[in-house]
């Protein structure tokens, strides 16, 4: 399958260093299915703590084939950032979608059901669905 159809992840983290071992966890974890298209989009442009809208931009539109484009998050001002980003309406590609979702958990549920071809609302869906993951 090629990853034209596939739907695109962005993972944005305040630490540069969690969004791309996130990734790489989910990549991994992820099996033999097709290649998603998956960007960390980790801490700003100088490599500090925090969160960039370029940075977010970029990833997005790295990862974007026409299928939509996949969105977690860690932590509250990354939300805000997102948020904003999408209510501005063409900082990120059409078919953008913040997902609420645990962020290492939701972005492994994300990736392997992303390269199974899956649409975006079936990868949101197993994104959220892995807030009911219980551990104990």
């Amino acid at each position: 399958m090629s990853d034209k159809n596939l739907v695109g992840i962005v993972l944005v983290s305040h630490s540069a260093q969690v969004a791309a071992s996130v990734a790489e966890l989910a990549r991994g974890l992820a099996g033999s299915g097709a290649a998603v298209p998956l960007a960390p989009a980790g801490g700003t442009e100088s490599g500090g703590l925090g969160t960039s809208s370029e940075l977010i931009a970029a990833a997005a539109a790295s990862v974007d084939r026409g299928a939509g484009v996949a969105v977690l998050t860690d932590l509250g001002s990354a939300v805000l950032t997102v948020k904003a980003l999408l209510a501005e309406g063409d900082e990120l590609p059409p078919g953008t979608r913040l997902v609420d979702a645990p962020f290492v958990e939701g972005a492994v549920a994300a990736v392997v059901t992303a390269s199974t071809g899956a649409d975006l609302d079936a990868v949101e869906a197993a994104a959220v669905e892995a807030y009911t993951y219980r551990k104990v």
